[in-house]
């Protein structure tokens, strides 16, 4: 496995990268079409990953700054970067690169918000998984850990997203001429049917299997539905998944504890300690706060 990113970076087609960049990449996948197994050879390729920035960079108050004295003079939450045209790719054929890579901070962040991209980065199948270090591989082997019940607003949310834009937004160039030859962008059609198969995968068995729909979506990319039936699934399906939520045996809530765990886990094993920058709580004073709630509750339904 290696880093296309990486190999952008030392090609120096990416503008402006981070210096630490070269060797803090994670965990890297390819996204986008090429995931959901409905690509062609004309598309783009959508590359995420995420990275580990340097110690101070992480914990400022390493640098010696006094937060809400000092303003913070170095951050690193996300670097992205659309239309990196790369001319020797495919033996000379050229291929164009859309980057992102987060800092593993906000990466966590996401996963534990359940956000639908960010989710699908942990799914893709393993031929699209450029590069992963030991710690990119723990946190794919424990990608069930972020997911709960939310999964289904956020999910539903971004499909009812690709529905809005079907139905408001003014197509342009590439998009112009899909809704001129099918009579709407069905391209964000099947993206609506994807959340929503995605979501239910969720729901039902606390796995997904991106590509499981591939064919179906293929149809819609070529026409095959008419609005009037994407808009009928979209309905219907709603409803059904309404129902497979009541039932879902996903929790209610993300474990943030055991989020930060990990994410604690995978910055010792990159850093080695991080106890001068992180506190973490002794076992006894844990079972006192737990104790507390305990007793809170139990008071408030004397």
């Amino acid at each position: 496995m290696s880093s296309h990113i990486q190999s952008l970076q030392h090609k120096k087609l990416l503008p402006s990268p981070p210096d630490f960049l070269t060797d803090a990449v994670q965990y890297e996948v390819i996204m986008g079409s090429v995931a959901y197994g409905v690509s062609n050879d004309s598309s783009d390729m959508d590359l995420y990953a995420f990275a580990i920035p340097p110690k101070t960079m992480m914990f400022p108050h390493l640098r010696g700054e006094i937060p809400g004295f000092d303003s913070y003079s170095v951050q690193f939450e996300q670097y992205q970067q659309h239309h990196i045209r790369d001319a020797a790719a495919l033996g000379g054929k050229g291929r164009v690169y859309d980057v992102t890579v987060f800092a593993i901070a906000k990466y966590f962040r996401l996963l534990a918000d359940n956000n639908p991209n960010i989710i699908d980065s942990l799914y893709v199948p393993e031929n699209c998984v450029l590069y992963a270090s030991p710690i990119g591989k723990l946190v794919r082997e424990r990608r069930q850990l972020f997911l709960y019940k939310g999964c289904w607003a956020k999910f539903k949310g971004y499909a009812y997203g690709q529905m809005h834009k079907i139905r408001t937004k003014q197509p342009e160039g590439k998009r112009k001429e899909l809704t001129e030859q099918f009579g709407y962008d069905v391209k964000f059609a099947y993206h609506v049917v994807r959340l929503l198969g995605e979501v239910e995968q969720l729901l039902m068995h606390q796995d997904m299997d991106l590509q499981r729909d591939a064919e179906q979506m293929k149809a819609i990319r070529r026409g095959e539905w008419t609005l009037p039936q994407l808009e009928d699934y979209f309905a219907r399906k709603e409803a059904d998944l309404e129902r497979v939520y009541l039932a879902s045996r996903l929790p209610d809530a993300p474990d943030t504890d055991a989020i930060r765990q990990l994410l604690t886990d995978c910055l010792e094993q990159h850093f080695g300690s991080i106890s001068e920058a992180v506190s973490r709580p002794h076992a006894a004073e844990r079972a006192l706060e737990e104790i507390g709630q305990v007793l809170q509750r139990y008071q408030g339904k004397v």
